[in-house]
């Protein structure tokens, strides 16, 4: 039977390898991070100063990026930007394609077509696209069609980014940003983004 000391050391390790295969680079942080911080102490108990020291240089970088996407406005400073682009654009059609699947989970009832006359945005990191934003308005309220991020950003973020630039929003006429519950299977992403729930919908004032 295995002790105290060894669960707590397998628990290190085992948090350390399912970081690993984290896509977010949030979460990948916090759990490195905190496999890294029992490896340490673990190793510490046990005098294993080689392993110590590295997983304590490990919990060091872990600490530093995470205080670094935490901090706020941190997202001007990591390179986050929107472009306009045109539903009927190849690259706006590539990138749907290329991430169906993971969209369909998001967004159950979104189709390529439900782009047609909506005002659609590319959420870029640096030079690569990392999202797509899209919205109809009328009179000033704004329907959200889309709002999908790839796996690896999806930290908050890129949201965060989107929503804080509310001129997007007021150069539009736009007052009040909503979608309907049942086209989304995370309710939770855009209560932290600043929704609030009303009747069948998630409203957000600008």
């Amino acid at each position: 039977m295995m002790s105290w000391w060894e669960i707590f050391g397998w628990a290190g390790s085992i948090l350390v390898v399912v970081s690993l295969w984290i896509p977010s680079v949030w979460r990948f942080r916090i759990l490195n991070l905190s496999g890294s911080l029992i490896a340490t102490i673990y190793n510490i108990y046990f005098g294993i100063w080689p392993y110590a020291a590295m997983n304590g240089v490990i919990v060091g970088i872990d600490a530093y990026w995470i205080a670094r996407l935490s901090r706020q406005g941190a997202t001007e400073q990591r390179g986050y930007a929107v472009v306009s682009a045109q539903p009927d654009d190849a690259l706006v059609q590539h990138f749907l394609s290329r991430n169906a699947n993971d969209i369909q989970a998001s967004y159950p009832h979104f189709s390529a077509d439900d782009l047609v006359g909506s005002d659609v945005k590319f959420i870029m990191h640096e030079d690569e696209i990392v999202g797509i934003f899209a919205m109809t308005t009328t009179d000033a309220y704004a329907t959200i069609v889309i709002d999908y991020v790839t796996a690896r950003f999806r930290d908050l973020g890129p949201g965060r980014y989107v929503y804080a630039h509310q001129d997007m929003f007021t150069q539009a006429g736009v007052s009040q940003l909503r979608i309907a519950l049942l086209n989304t299977t995370d309710p939770a992403y855009f209560t932290k983004q600043g929704f609030s729930t009303k009747d069948n919908y998630l409203i957000r004032t600008v």
